[in-house]
């Protein structure tokens, strides 16, 4: 019995196409209904468009005024530039600009303060 050649009965392709990476099946309408809802949620936000890689599809990042961020994957370079611009907010190539430094520091407050929460952390030594 061979390892590499061995399929698992009934594993078939998925019926819309691969669902990771770059070739991956995307639900515009519910990518758009996310971003239009994260959009109208905050304030300050930009877009930032990611190209795809061998592991992922070209993805959207929205990025708030005060760093909070959020990431979906779209269906094509031309929908990650069109989408933002149809929901009112600039869009920018992440190649190009870069992320903004907000984002980062959101993170590193979320890494802290979800430190801060963990149980048994009296709050005195991030890594207990």
């Amino acid at each position: 019995m061979s390892w590499w050649g061995r399929r698992r009965r009934g594993s078939e392709p998925h019926p819309k196409g691969p669902v990771d990476g770059p070739g991956m099946t995307v639900d515009s309408k519910a990518v758009r209904d996310h971003l239009a809802s994260f959009v109208s949620s905050r304030r300050g936000v930009e877009a930032f468009v990611e190209p795809p890689t061998n592991v992922t599809a070209t993805t959207v990042v929205l990025i708030a005024h005060d760093g909070e961020w959020t990431r979906r994957a779209v269906a094509s370079r031309d929908a990650a530039f069109e989408l933002p611009r149809a929901l009112g907010i600039p869009v920018y190539d992440v190649n190009q600009t870069g992320y903004p430094s907000r984002m980062r520091e959101w993170n590193s407050r979320q890494r802290r303060s979800s430190a801060r929460k963990e149980p048994g952390n009296d709050g005195n030594n991030p890594r207990h």
